[in-house]
């Protein structure tokens, strides 16, 4: 049986669009509202591109998404015509060979194993450009669950775990958010090659 490089997502992607809601777009659109107009961001688990490739893009930035699920890829292609998309599992994309000023990764990386995890942050690391800045979720709280919808384990390292891991990778966690269903939100920014960050707030 090959395994489903979605993990259980592509299977349950119309529920998954029923009850996603817009909470977090408010925290997701400060962020992006800390880059230059016009730069260029990786929405990574993009899924159907609402809420959070429809923020990215109205605060002005443009938009490239990776996603696992051919359901969750469509979607985002008719959501956003005009933002690039490939269906590829994060944790394996090429993010099409090219770097970034900004990254996302929304409801993503816990659901991945913790190995798993760790090679995403060095792969987005190596994406962004210096002082480009990286957005993920997770519980600032080690702890494990099985997802509501794909019945799959998820996991958060904790922020202890995330900070160093983003310090061995070349990036400094700057700042933590919560929005206001109770989900957290790490801010990393990628050091610059004289090891200072951008002037954005952080």
């Amino acid at each position: 049986m090959t395994d489903d490089p979605s993990r259980g997502w592509n299977a349950v992607a119309a529920d998954f669009m029923k009850v996603r809601s817009d909470v977090g777009a408010d925290v997701v659109d400060r962020w992006a509202r800390q880059l230059p107009s016009g730069a260029a961001v990786l929405d990574i688990g993009c899924g159907s591109g609402a809420p959070v490739g429809t923020a990215l893009v109205g605060a002005g930035l443009q938009v490239w998404g990776v996603d696992a699920s051919p359901t969750l890829v469509e979607a985002f292609r008719r959501r956003l015509p005009g933002s690039p998309v490939a269906c590829e599992p994060a944790e394996s994309s090429a993010f099409f060979g090219r770097r970034f000023e900004g990254a996302v990764a929304i409801g993503l990386l816990f659901l991945l194993p913790a190995e798993d995890q760790l090679r995403l942050l060095h792969r987005v690391a190596e994406a962004l450009e210096p002082g480009g800045r990286f957005l993920f979720t997770a519980p600032r709280t080690a702890c494990e669950w099985t997802d509501s919808l794909t019945g799959r384990p998820s996991r958060s390292l904790g922020e202890a775990a995330y900070r160093e891991a983003l310090a061995r990778a070349g990036l400094r966690l700057a700042a933590n958010h919560r929005d206001a269903g109770g989900n957290d939100y790490f801010d990393a920014v990628r050091e610059a090659d004289d090891g200072s960050t951008t002037s954005g707030s952080v």
